[in-house]
């Protein structure tokens, strides 16, 4: 034992090549190698190179020949954001970091520093140039033949908003933090308030004073608006705004639970799932926002859809008729409203053994007789778009004495029992014939497989869950960036993929 021990300390050690991080390497480096021929990022580069960004060009004041640092060229800030969206990176200050060490990043920008103000002010900057973009995206990809129009599906998708809940405050105290701002605002320019300060953080400090101050301001002015919605005082007296992002609205999540969102709408052609409508909107319910996506789908390629597939939260009778009158073929259910006409019946103690279904119609007479064998006659009518509602009631006196009063209307106390029925425009009766044929029902079935896909895409891989920015226009620009990621992203599976396979 003392002879093996012996033997190993007289072993000599291994010699190791040293790790020395504590030193400056001067080596040649090859820009154009760092990624392979076959990598996304130049088929990104490559594919913003065919557009025309000659509006991004004519706003650049430095030209040549004249004094004044060069600009950053648009068309790499742009494939920087593309790229950083399809790769999940929504932060300029990300950006400007991965440009410093990742291959990808560094063969786009050559090498050169990337200053993530630069990036975060183009974000923003360019929204009639961003609207264009998306617009010269989707003509390029129906050029390659992959957008048809002959059929789109349209969804909704609530995306958090850059604020939380606890921000939410009544008018009293966005009033009062208002105040305190306005003193912020005009102390300023007060030397003796100044502090010994950079000058660099003194702009920083008024830029942010004076950005609360327009918020707060904007605060107001969206609780008004939501005022104007409201019908009784107390609801009025309940109103909340958020302080960080006055124009979010509270939405209900899918899983269930309340946020502050924005509802995004966005509409896919079938073929390949390309995204041709992109909108944002503070609606929580989806109904009222078909119509406006289908005229952005028009705008965008200058005609209008074949056929519009979504889910039976945008079917509505007004919806049903402004698709027929653009010629459009609308696929999606429509309820009966017999849930809706049940709760309301509960809410009033009705017993469900008289619920409108329970009363008989008599066509010929033009009267609904109850069980009781009481006769409700006309009692005038109403017309809303897509249908006529035709009220009947019964008189006063039937059903004050009447055994049933307490199951049939308790809460009646001088008028008796009323009962509306409804007369569906054609349009709409037609739509509902059409909906229970194996064809739509067909058609309807492929409906999440194309409309829930770029959703899914969008959050899962792109990331966009909670938006970065705030405010309505600036949301809807950052949604806009992260369609255009994912539309070039289809293109690159589609087109370019295949040029290496």
């Amino acid at each position: 034992m003392e002879f093996n021990l012996r033997e190993a300390a007289e072993k000599p050690r291994p010699r190791l090549k040293p790790i020395n991080r504590d030193q400056l390497v001067l080596r040649p480096m090859n820009v154009e190698r760092l990624v392979p021929e076959d990598h996304e990022v130049r088929a990104i580069w490559e594919f913003v190179g065919r557009m025309d960004l000659s509006g991004y060009y004519e706003e650049i004041e430095a030209v040549e020949g004249e004094a004044g640092r060069s600009a950053t060229d648009p068309q790499l800030l742009i494939s920087l954001w593309i790229y950083g969206y399809s790769k999940g990176v929504s932060a300029a200050r990300e950006i400007g970091r991965l440009c410093e060490y990742d291959p990808a990043y560094q063969w786009l920008s050559g090498l050169a520093p990337i200053n993530y103000h630069t990036l975060s002010d183009f974000r923003v900057r360019h929204k009639e140039g961003l609207d264009a973009l998306f617009i010269e995206v989707l003509g390029l990809l129906s050029a390659e033949g992959l957008i048809s129009l002959e059929r789109v599906m349209h969804d909704g998708s609530k995306v958090k908003a850059c604020a939380s809940g606890d921000t939410f405050r009544r008018e009293e105290r966005i009033r009062a933090h208002l105040e305190v701002a306005r003193e912020q605002v005009g102390q300023m320019g007060d030397p003796r308030t100044a502090e010994e300060v950079s000058p660099r953080e003194a702009k920083a400090r008024q830029r942010a004073a004076r950005e609360k101050k327009e918020r707060l301001e904007l605060a107001l002015r969206e609780m008004e608006k939501i005022r104007a919605m409201k019908s009784s005082p107390a609801e009025k007296g309940e109103v909340r705004v958020s302080m960080t992002d006055p124009e979010a609205r509270v939405m209900k999540q899918s899983d269930g639970g309340y946020a502050p969102s924005y509802n995004a709408q966005i509409s896919t052609d079938a073929k390949e799932k390309v995204i041709v409508g992109v909108g944002v909107s503070q609606c929580g319910s989806d109904y009222e926002e078909l119509v406006s996506g289908e005229e952005k789908v028009e705008e965008a390629l200058g005609r209008v859809p074949g056929q519009v597939v979504t889910d039976g939260g945008f079917v509505s009778r007004e919806n049903i008729l402004a698709m027929k009158g653009k010629g459009i073929d609308f696929i999606g259910p429509m309820g009966g409203g017999v849930a809706q006409s049940a709760g309301q019946m509960k809410r009033r103690g009705v017993d469900p053994s008289f619920y409108p279904e329970a009363f008989h119609y008599d066509g010929g007479c033009d009267i609904y007789r109850c069980s009781a064998g009481k006769s409700l006659r006309p009692d005038g009518q109403e017309k809303r778009p897509g249908r006529t509602n035709y009220k009947y009631r019964a008189s006063a006196a039937d059903c004050q004495t009447c055994m049933f009063k307490q199951k049939c209307c308790p809460q009646n106390k001088a008028m008796g029992r009323a009962i509306v029925r409804g007369v569906d425009d054609p349009v709409v009766v037609a739509h509902k014939e059409k909906m229970e044929t194996e064809e739509a029902k067909q058609i309807y079935r492929q409906r999440g497989i194309v409309a829930e896909f770029p959703n899914a895409w969008i959050k899962e891989k792109i990331g966009l869950r909670q938006f970065r920015l705030r405010g309505l226009i600036k949301v809807g620009m950052e949604l806009l960036w992260a369609c255009l990621a994912y539309n070039i992203q289809q293109w690159i599976r589609l087109c370019w993929r295949p040029r290496w396979a």
